[in-house]
């Protein structure tokens, strides 16, 4: 049952507090939602990219005159700088992500300092897997379609299952990003309404 009783001025009292701890409660309960979420997702963006590996016989022409001859080639995640990166990056954050939900449960808005470095860090996480996101994409297209102007072949068309990973990857850690942009949207959205 409420706890209201009516002030002086006629209207219910008591009941502001109440919708203040239900907001409270629902925001903690969609930020560790979305933290989980960061993890889990960054997590398996990781995984699925760190595991990835394919190895191929390619027929390779070394003087024209002669047969093909067919050579084993390997993909791996770690041959591009870009794929370390990403692989790299999501790590980090899939890190941030178990720390910070421990210290969001553990917190329960007892420390404001730690919230505010909290978002601050989400905001670093936004970006670190956005950048990491971009630069894996920027290569995977390349091997995907390949660049005829500086005489790039494309390697999908090769190493087919290696591409699929790595885009089932990117998709993956583009949602953890998403978790955690909405993590920093919910702290603008919270902000605003304490200060209104």
């Amino acid at each position: 049952m409420e706890s209201q009783y009516i002030g002086s001025n006629g209207g219910l009292e008591g009941r502001g507090k109440e919708v203040e701890v239900a907001n409270k409660s629902s925001v903690r309960g969609s930020d560790v939602i979305l933290r989980f979420l960061a993890f889990a997702s960054t997590l398996v963006a990781a995984i699925v990219l760190g595991v990835d590996k394919q190895t191929k016989l390619v027929s390779m022409t070394v003087v024209s005159t002669l047969p093909p001859i067919t050579v084993p080639v390997t993909a791996k995640w770690h041959y591009m700088s870009a794929f370390v990166y990403f692989v790299v990056a999501n790590v980090v954050a899939c890190a941030y992500a178990a720390l910070s939900l421990l210290l969001v449960l553990g917190n329960r808005g007892a420390k404001k300092g730690l919230a505010l470095m909290i978002i601050t860090l989400d905001l670093v996480m936004v970006a670190l897997l956005f950048s990491g996101g971009g630069a894996a994409l920027a290569v995977g297209l390349i091997g995907y379609r390949g660049n005829s102007h500086v005489q790039w072949n494309k390697v999908c068309n090769v190493f087919g299952r290696f591409c699929d990973q790595v885009a089932g990857a990117i998709g993956v850690s583009l949602l953890g990003s998403a978790a955690f942009l909405l993590l920093v949207l919910l702290a603008m959205i919270n902000l605003h309404k304490k200060h209104n």
